[in-house]
């Protein structure tokens, strides 16, 4: 499994839990707040995820321009 894959894993695993240890939060009824805060964290991850991909992509293709 690639970096670009498991790397944004480990960290949805880490928010779930920390969504769960939170939860207080939700049932005192913030619910801007802890949706707000587990939304921006999945879109950071999501954005994480495809820059870490292209970086792979764009590293695969200067190992490739430089074998030639």
């Amino acid at each position: 499994m690639k970096k670009s894959t498991y790397i944004p894993l480990l960290l949805l695993v880490y928010l779930g839990v920390m969504s769960y240890i939170g939860r207080q939060e939700f049932f005192d009824g913030h619910y801007l707040y802890y949706f707000g805060i587990i939304g921006t964290t999945l879109l950071c991850i999501i954005l994480l995820h495809f820059f870490m991909k292209k970086r792979d992509r764009l590293r695969r293709q200067r190992e490739d321009d430089l074998k030639r």
